[in-house]
């Protein structure tokens, strides 16, 4: 909970000087600005909230009222909105998510939850992907050369089902390997947080050698 909690004040720390030049600038996710990154976060985290109050109440409830075509519509239209309302936005619905979150007990972890059909403890880790992910995403200064190890590891597992078939992948670090998948042997060298990135399809800061297969979509 404690990373969750830091990535959220980096976020919201970010954002807090947010103007309309920088609200429209690119973000490093083809095709989005900052506007759509800062959408996308703010309904994420609005989704997750009904899934912890809910769970809570003993209740499941969709992610998103009408699924993804419904989401990804909520972002078109609402990305190019003023940057005082893009930040208000964000800071309330992010606010409201971590105290959300406060309210789990030990005992409610395992909790289901409609997201990705898993529990509370699940979509705490999502949480800390989404944020972490979508603060570098901003293109404000945040890269994934930061992120911390236990992060990296946890991203590598749940991106396992990346790895192409017949293929076993090598990512080997100064500091760790790891290894999936079956069949041909592919090693890629560099840091972890560099492997990593390119491995959650971002662009990594420093090179990366061995030769890079064509990843399969995010699970």
């Amino acid at each position: 909970m404690n990373d969750v909690q830091a990535i959220a004040d980096q976020l919201l720390a970010l954002v807090a000087g947010l103007d309309e030049e920088t609200a429209r600038g690119d973000s490093v996710l083809p095709g989005w600005t900052r506007g759509h990154v800062i959408t996308h976060i703010a309904y994420f985290s609005e989704a997750m909230t009904r899934q912890v109050e809910e769970a809570l109440q003993g209740r499941l409830i969709e992610v998103y009222d009408g699924g993804r075509p419904a989401r990804d519509a909520a972002i078109e239209a609402g990305a190019d909105r003023p940057a005082p309302e893009l930040r208000a936005h964000l800071t309330q619905a992010v606010t409201t998510l971590m105290s959300s979150w406060d309210k789990v007990s030990p005992t409610d972890w395992p909790l289901p939850i409609l997201h990705r059909n898993s529990n509370l403890a699940a979509g705490l880790q999502a949480t800390w992907r989404e944020l972490t992910i979508h603060t570098s995403d901003l293109n404000l200064g945040v890269t994934p050369a930061t992120w911390s190890e236990d992060f990296c590891l946890h991203l590598l597992d749940f991106l396992r089902p990346r790895t192409p078939e017949n293929t076993h992948l090598i990512l080997q670090s100064p500091t760790t390997t790891w290894e999936n998948g079956t069949g041909t042997e592919l090693k890629l060298k560099g840091t972890l947080t560099d492997l990593t990135a390119w491995y959650s399809g971002r662009t990594p800061a420093g090179p990366i050698t061995g030769k890079q297969p064509d990843l399969l979509p995010w699970p």
